[in-house]
């Protein structure tokens, strides 16, 4: 299994366990929004909130041993308008080092075509 199947799988069970198995101690996530750096116990906690966004149309458009790049569409539980995801992913040993992420926030009406 790719390390970005484990980390979306992972992600949307809220399994802790796997995702501290597959987050390096010193990884890095430069999301987006808010220009805020978060570490691992930030993404740990996050995905034990009540608050936690969920995902659709997971894909991966590239990954090796050293870098992975993938897009989903991300819903929020803040109300807030769901966005379109381009995740940029660095491993060491293993294990997801970064993650940096662009979007495009989406209108409520969206749909997905071509499932």
């Amino acid at each position: 299994m790719s390390i970005i199947e484990a980390y979306n799988g992972a992600m949307e069970m809220g399994d802790i366990e796997t995702l501290e198995m597959i987050i390096h101690d010193d990884f890095v996530f430069n999301p987006h929004v808010g220009n805020v750096t978060m570490g691992k116990s930030d993404i740990l906690g996050f995905v034990m909130s009540e608050n936690k966004p969920t995902s659709e149309n997971n894909r991966i458009l590239y990954e090796n041993d050293e870098v992975g790049v993938a897009h989903s569409i991300i819903h929020f539980a803040n109300d807030s308008d769901s966005e379109a995801v381009l995740s940029f992913m660095q491993f060491k040993d293993g294990q997801i080092m970064s993650i940096e992420t662009g979007a495009t926030p989406l209108s409520p009406d969206y749909q997905l075509i071509g499932n």
